[in-house]
């Protein structure tokens, strides 16, 4: 029987361990977490009758890991399905004005986004032939200019970019953020043609398993994501320990040591699944090198901000998702998800919320501005993009120093070499979102393969 430590935890960390309770029940089980609560960067809260995320908004159905957690711990019948008009309808601010995201070749044909020059640079896409020359990576930005012209690129790539990693597409990976991508232009000859052909494979492997096929859709429950917390801590009783920081992982005679302090823990195996820059200053003692590859994976900075208005002081309440402003385009607020208009029940009757991210790589002072002051901020950027009349009824602040693991252009290189060092030391296991994706699904689907992993140890 295997004793087992966990560092972490957020989402990772706690799917492990359900995951590894359920299908070997270990010897010991023990998952240790720095902060006062579980959840990582998952944390939902009510007050005044709003719920607020704050970390993600939701989850993709595109992987199927997590919903299949979901149903495999009882929560399945919980979930709650976005709004179909949040799938649809989402927006870019350009030019001070809210412009509907294209959804179809149609769509791009009539959008006021791009010139007709940049329509024709983005439709001629399946017909671009791959260059033999490519480096072994490069930046989001160049292989969007590449495969769909400047114009694109600067728009709908920056505004994909701004809203999932909050990054610089000059900057990051796209084999690492966007690694379907790549994979498409190389199998299929044309990032198009690759998307057809894996939507045509969803649509059969769904009738393969008895289902309506059907676009991706974002799920969450009536409370929140924090209901997958709460309930993966259920299934862990006596496992869990919140507020120990863990201080070092050592070798020891028969395995392994993880201190925190003045307390220690004796293991046959170690998952490590803390954000990079905590687990550099787990394994600094043991292996600098590999410390230094983990420290130099870099974190943005984001200011969460929510807002609640009277529906009759914000005229333009969409039936969408949101709106982001392209990087580029220099605005205070990166963009603005629509959380009641996502989700049923996320403000009261009569009222809107709001949250507003904004920081980020390239507009890190913002995030940096007190609370009043961003508090302004944010309000004006609502004046004119979303024509409100009057002050939010309900605001509230969280802030992320490091939020967003940042995949910059060589990232892929960087964990194959952190991978490697981690293999010189036998019963060292690392796992985290800054390793192989940023998203719900990537976390849980990373906890299985941790857990399958620990079977094969």
């Amino acid at each position: 029987m295997k004793r087992i430590v966990i560092i972490g935890g957020g989402l990772s960390g706690l799917a492990a361990a359900y995951r590894i309770r359920q299908s070997q029940p270990p010897g010991e089980l023990v998952l240790l977490e720095s902060r006062p609560r579980l959840g990582g960067n998952v944390h939902t809260e009510t007050r005044d009758g709003f719920t607020i995320e704050h970390g993600p908004n939701g989850f993709l159905d595109s992987k199927p890991a997590t919903i299949r957690l979901c149903r495999d711990l009882g929560i399945g019948d919980r979930l709650l399905a976005a709004s179909e008009g949040s799938r649809k309808n989402r927006y870019v601010y350009l030019r001070d004005q809210l412009h509907a995201l294209p959804g179809s070749p149609l769509g791009l044909l009539r959008t006021p986004v791009l010139s007709w020059k940049g329509k024709l640079a983005m439709l001629a896409e399946p017909f671009r032939r791959r260059r033999g020359d490519l480096p072994a990576d490069e930046s989001i930005a160049e292989f969007a200019r590449r495969r769909f012209g400047r114009e694109a690129a600067d728009v709908f790539v920056d505004a994909l970019v701004t809203g999932i990693h909050a990054g610089d597409p000059e900057k990051l990976s796209v084999r690492a953020a966007f690694p379907r991508l790549p994979l498409f232009e190389r199998e299929a000859g044309s990032v198009l043609k690759g998307f057809l052909r894996a939507a045509k494979q969803r649509r059969h492997d769904a009738v393969a398993r008895g289902e309506t096929p059907g676009p991706s859709r974002m799920w969450s429950f009536p409370g929140g994501l924090q209901e997958l917390i709460d309930a993966l801590a259920k299934e862990l009783p006596g496992v869990t320990r919140c507020g120990v920081n863990v201080t070092s992982i050592e070798k020891a005679e028969t395995g392994w040591r993880v201190r925190a302090g003045g307390q220690a823990w004796e293991a046959d195996l170690v998952i490590d699944t803390a954000p990079a820059y905590a687990q550099a200053e787990h394994v600094a003692g043991l292996d600098p090198t590999l410390a230094g590859e983990l420290a130099a994976i870099r974190y943005n900075r984001i200011a969460v901000v929510f807002l609640g208005y009277r529906e009759a002081d914000a005229p333009l309440n969409p039936d969408g998702f949101g709106y982001i402003a392209p990087q580029n385009t220099r605005r205070d607020v990166l963009g603005v998800q629509w959380c009641s208009s996502i989700f049923q029940g996320r403000a009261p009757a009569g009222f809107v919320l709001w949250r507003a991210l904004c920081g980020g790589v390239n507009r890190a002072e913002v995030a940096e501005l007190p609370d009043d002051r961003l508090l302004q901020v944010v309000h004006r950027e609502m004046e004119v993009v979303m024509k409100v009349t009057a002050a939010p009824a309900f605001t509230q602040v969280v802030r992320w120093p490091r939020a967003i693991p940042q995949y910059e252009v060589g990232h892929p290189a960087r964990v194959g070499r952190i991978e490697a060092l981690a293999k010189a030391h036998p019963g060292l296991i690392l796992g985290g979102n800054h390793l192989h994706g940023v998203a719900l699904n990537d976390c849980t689907e990373q906890a299985e393969q941790l857990a399958a992993r620990v079977a094969g140890f």
